[in-house]
Parts: C-alpha cells; sequence; structure tokens
C-alpha cells in the first residue's frame, strides 16, 4: 500500500465518472441490492432472487473487464466496485441467516470480518493513507462467495436439484469463507505496516 499519488492531471467530475460503463454496472449492482433482499424476506420469490443474485456476480465480473478493455479505470469505480461486492456479501448473509438458510456461526465471523477491515479503514484514513488496495485473495473470495450464494438458495426444499446443490454449496461456502477471512487478515497486516512507525507502506497481494 502506497499513499495516494499526487493527480498528475485532473480527474473527471463524480457525475461524468458515473456515467462510464463500468461504473454503471457497480450502481446497477448496488441498487439491486434492495431488490434481492426484497424478493428473498418478502414474497420470498426464490427464483427472482437467484436471478437478481446471478446478475450481481455477472456484473461483478464484467464491470472490471470492461474497465480494463475501455480503459475506463477511475476512483469512483475503485470504491464502487469493492462497496457494492461487500454490500452484496453481508445482506446475502444476513437475509440467508433470517431464512435459516446458513447457520449463525457461518454469518457472525464474515460480518466480523466486514467491520474489522471498517475500522482499518477509518485508522488508515486518520494517518493519512488510501483505504487498503484490494487484494488478488479478496477479489477471489467474493468471486468464489458470489458463485456459493445461489448454491445455497438451490439447497432449500427436497428436490432432486436441492440434493445436488447442497454439496456443491457447502463446497463453495466453506472456500469462500476461508478466503474471506484470509484476505481481512492480510488487510490488517497492510493497515498495521502503514501505520507502523519508521516503515513504509506496502501492498500485500
Amino acid at each position: 500500500m502506497s499513499e495516494p499519488p499526487s493527480a498528475t492531471r485532473p480527474e473527471p467530475s463524480l457525475a461524468r465518472q458515473a456515467l462510464n460503463a463500468p461504473n454503471l454496472l457497480s450502481i446497477l449492482r448496488l441498487a439491486g441490492v434492495p431488490v434481492f433482499l426484497w424478493l428473498l424476506l418478502g414474497p420470498e420469490e426464490d427464483g427472482w432472487a437467484l436471478a437478481v443474485l446471478a446478475f450481481g456476480g455477472f456484473t461483478d465480473w464484467l464491470d472490471g473487464k470492461l474497465a480494463r478493455w475501455l480503459d475506463q479505470t477511475s476512483r469512483l469505480g475503485q470504491l464502487l466496485d469493492p462497496a457494492a461486492d461487500r454490500l452484496y456479501i453481508i445482506a446475502t448473509l444476513v437475509a440467508f441467516l433470517l431464512r435459516d438458510i446458513v447457520p449463525w456461526w457461518v454469518v457472525a465471523p464474515l460480518v466480523l470480518r466486514e467491520l474489522v477491515v471498517g475500522v482499518c479503514i477509518l485508522v488508515l484514513r486518520r494517518h493519512n493513507y488510501a483505504p487498503p488496495e484490494v487484494t488478488y485473495i479478496g477479489k477471489g473470495a467474493t468471486f468464489v462467495l458470489m458463485y456459493a450464494f445461489p448454491f445455497l438458495l438451490l439447497t432449500q426444499g427436497g428436490s432432486d436439484l436441492a440434493a445436488v446443490a447442497r454439496p456443491i454449496a457447502y463446497a463453495f461456502t466453506t472456500w469462500g469463507g476461508v478466503l474471506y477471512l484470509w484476505s481481512g487478515a492480510l488487510y490488517v497486516l497492510q493497515t498495521v505496516r502503514a501505520i507502523s512507525p519508521g516503515r513504509g507502506a506496502t501492498t500485500v497481494v
């Protein structure tokens, strides 16, 4: 991690950044969170909730690709993309807990990880550092969890599809959960290294 470099050229306004294709996808993904929660907790339309969740996972992959292909990487996108990922993960975990799809001991450490990362961001901001950089492990963890969630939703009921989805869902959830906690530990390590006296900030991948 390094201190934010001074800009050599002015960035486009936030409104203009919001209108590029990758950021529009991130905004759509954010807008899908309350829709997903309502479908899952209100009418319990699991099929439509699954479609919204799949859309969120697809756009999470697509916005990064578009940003690189179109050379539209922006500061707003660097904030929106991880914010949308974290909101989707927390919202899904809480909804699944309320629906008894996953137990509390699965949800608690992942939510605690988000709280710890939030504290790290505040500590870094207090020391005039940018937020922790997204690591490869963090992106991988998000990717795996976004695959786990639809399979967890498919496990509901006693159908043959639920029986097939169950071991896949549990495997992805375990793998993604371990990676997610590991990435949180790396963010804490980045923060400690950044604020330690006499040590330059480094990036942990």
